[in-house]
């Protein structure tokens, strides 16, 4: 069961260093705005990309209520009311609602005794904001993802020649080549020098179009062709 919380005595919401509020007009409903584009310092002290989440209009018998909260990632570092009734017992108990936000990470608090009505306008609008930075965080692929998404890897087919088999596997960045790396070759020095070759070869021409490495002709031709069935299979 919750537990009321007293109404601190102004003097001490002075104490309070992570408070901040003002009464504004804001929008009635919840919008979740642009990432910041410069730093911002968290309540715990470290910098990050900071989006800014307005939570619902609430309307109560005294007034409306309605937040702006700051997330840092998945952290909560910041409440400021952007509507609040005009009256001393909610001046009084904004304080003590926006250190519980900040220490318990959600709408999950106690009512300020003295401040019902504001309390649960703020928890309401508070939670609408939590959920709208959670659904715009679901249907934002991180950037690993993204990459991961872009990346493509690809295999080449195995090419028999008189000096041995030769195979490439390809990585693509969308359309373009990479990296080649080799999955099989003949065991000879002059292949090995010829590889080098090779790849920084195809890495620029962006195709299997290129020259034969003399004195590793047959190598040669067995990479363009696996390199090519890999461009082609790619494409497919």
């Amino acid at each position: 069961m919750k537990r009321a919380i007293p109404v601190l005595v102004l003097s001490v919401a002075g104490l309070i260093p992570v408070w901040r509020y003002e009464v504004s007009t804001g929008a009635s409903s919840t919008e979740v705005a642009v990432p910041a584009s410069t730093p911002s310092t968290s309540s715990s002290g470290t910098a990050g990309s900071a989006l800014v989440v307005k939570g619902t209009t609430v309307g109560t018998e005294k007034g409306d209520v309605q937040v702006e909260v700051t997330f840092e990632g998945e952290r909560i570092t910041a409440v400021r009311m952007l509507k609040q009734p005009d009256h001393p017992q909610t001046t009084a108990a904004v304080p003590t609602l926006v250190s519980e936000t900040l220490e318990a990470q959600s709408a999950d608090i106690d009512t300020v005794s003295g401040a019902t009505l504001t309390s649960e306008g703020y928890k309401e609008s508070l939670q609408a904001a939590i959920d709208a930075q959670a659904a715009a965080a679901a249907a934002s692929p991180s950037p690993s993802a993204e990459a991961s998404a872009a990346s493509q890897v690809v295999a080449g087919p195995t090419v028999g020649t008189e000096k041995g088999d030769v195979q490439v596997e390809v990585t693509f960045e969308g359309e373009r080549i990479t990296a080649v790396r080799m999955l099989k070759q003949p065991d000879h020095p002059q292949t090995t020098a010829a590889v080098p070759t090779l790849i920084s070869e195809t890495l620029e021409a962006q195709s299997a179009d290129i020259d034969t490495v003399s004195g590793a002709t047959l190598t040669s031709e067995g990479y363009k062709e696996s390199l090519q069935a890999a461009i082609d299979a790619k494409g497919a």
